[in-house]
């Protein structure tokens, strides 16, 4: 129809001149992303923590009630214990990382750089993430154990 008619582009500047703060939501978005895809598998891995320590749980009553293995006993509640910290310590990362996109969209609403806010919070972040997977993985080196102590 209007073959040959087309805008001129905008120069740059004009164009984040006059949507700069819809850029900077957007870009708050953007950064957002990947905390939110690690919400998700902090959700997936208290799911883990919680599934074992109720297992770990079922099978302490189990062994209370036969009152035969006394060493079982023992293991498991350092099960509880290692899963029980490593819950906690996964549930902070979840908080830190939640901390992390709510500093960074209210980055991109004011004008005040909240940078080292973010970057602390998500270093704290990973550090509480490590620590729950350390003792995650000291709870199954124990069930290990149990298992070749059984048989």
């Amino acid at each position: 129809m209007f073959v040959g008619l087309s805008m001129p582009p905008l120069p740059l500047a004009a164009l984040t001149a006059s949507s700069s703060p819809l850029l900077g939501l957007a870009k708050a978005i953007q950064l957002s992303v990947a905390p939110v895809f690690l919400l998700t598998a902090i959700a997936g891995l208290l799911g883990v923590i919680s599934s074992r320590l109720t297992r770990v749980i079922d099978r302490a009553v189990v062994v209370q009630r036969e009152a035969t293995a006394a060493g079982d006993l023992q293991l498991l509640r350092r099960r509880m214990a290692l899963l029980t910290r490593a819950s906690a310590l996964v549930t902070i990362t979840g908080v830190l990382v939640a901390a992390v996109v709510a500093v960074t969209f209210l980055g991109a609403i004011t004008v005040v750089d909240l940078t080292p806010i973010v970057v602390s919070c998500f270093v704290m972040a990973m550090l509480s993430l490590m620590g729950g997977l350390l003792l995650l993985l000291l709870d199954t080196r124990l069930s290990s154990r149990l298992i070749f102590h059984r048989f």
